[in-house]
């Protein structure tokens, strides 16, 4: 990554969060095209989508181009991230709210009860969540959106040992990827985040984020059989998945 004295525009910090998660997710634009895809297909003309754990408000600002008729509320517990996607997401002007949530608490919809959603959107997000949090976060969606409603989450869901070739397989295939992204000048996790901290509005921000994850070490990761059978338990009543590249995955579910 090639650094510049010049203090990064959100617009910049967008970008390069682009390119550094698709260094680490292969043919991600072909994930948010299926998500988009299935949402068209399934929804009305003017959607109200909710993009949970929304980051820089990737998904957001994807679904707000492809539907001009939609809404989107974007919600993450990451101040920085936040504070991003309310700078990115103005340009839709009053189709877009950020809303500050923890998908950890018990109480994290409370801030989503102004709205009625026909999807729910997320990718590379829940898999910080442990196994526990994840079932209460899908049987809380389930109860938070109505029948019909749709859930899709992308997000690499690893094979686990009894399949180990496919496990090496992917493996394999997620160094190649990010050796070639890398190479080329693409900025990995930590070189981007060394670039928000040189923005005048976030690095302000850093010490809160740094509070609120102190306590939030890595988690076993859910295989799709989990997932699966999360949202089955949760009440979902059609579960599936509607894209898959080795490991990653497009999980859906039907309220």
């Amino acid at each position: 990554m090639t650094v510049s004295l010049t203090p990064p525009t959100f617009e910049d910090l967008l970008s390069q969060w682009e390119l550094q998660q698709a260094a680490y997710v292969a043919h991600r634009e072909s994930r948010f095209q299926v998500m988009l895809d299935v949402l068209d297909l399934l929804c009305q003309a003017g959607p109200t989508v909710l993009d949970l754990a929304c980051g820089p408000g990737s998904i957001a600002d994807r679904v707000l181009h492809r539907f001009p008729g939609a809404r989107a509320v974007a919600t993450d517990y990451d101040p920085v991230l936040a504070r991003i996607a309310r700078s990115v997401l103005a340009r839709h002007d009053d189709r877009a709210t950020v809303v500050e949530a923890d998908l950890a608490s018990a109480d994290w919809s409370s801030a989503l009860s102004a709205w009625t959603f026909d999807a729910v959107l997320s990718s590379t997000a829940l898999h910080w969540l442990s196994p526990g949090q994840l079932l209460a976060v899908y049987t809380e969606l389930a109860r938070l959106l109505p029948p019909g409603a749709v859930l899709l989450n992308a997000d690499h869901l690893r094979f686990d040992a009894d399949r180990p070739v496919l496990r090496r397989l992917s493996a394999e295939h997620d160094t190649a990827v990010q050796r070639e992204a890398f190479g080329g000048g693409t900025a990995t996790w930590e070189q981007w985040w060394e670039l928000a901290a040189r923005h005048p509005e976030l690095s302000p921000l850093l010490p809160e984020r740094e509070r609120r994850f102190a306590d939030r070490p890595p988690q076993p990761l859910a295989p799709l059989e989990f997932h699966l059978a999360a949202l089955r338990t949760a009440g979902f009543t059609e579960v599936g998945t509607v894209w898959q590249y080795l490991d990653d995955y497009v999980v859906f579910a039907r309220r």
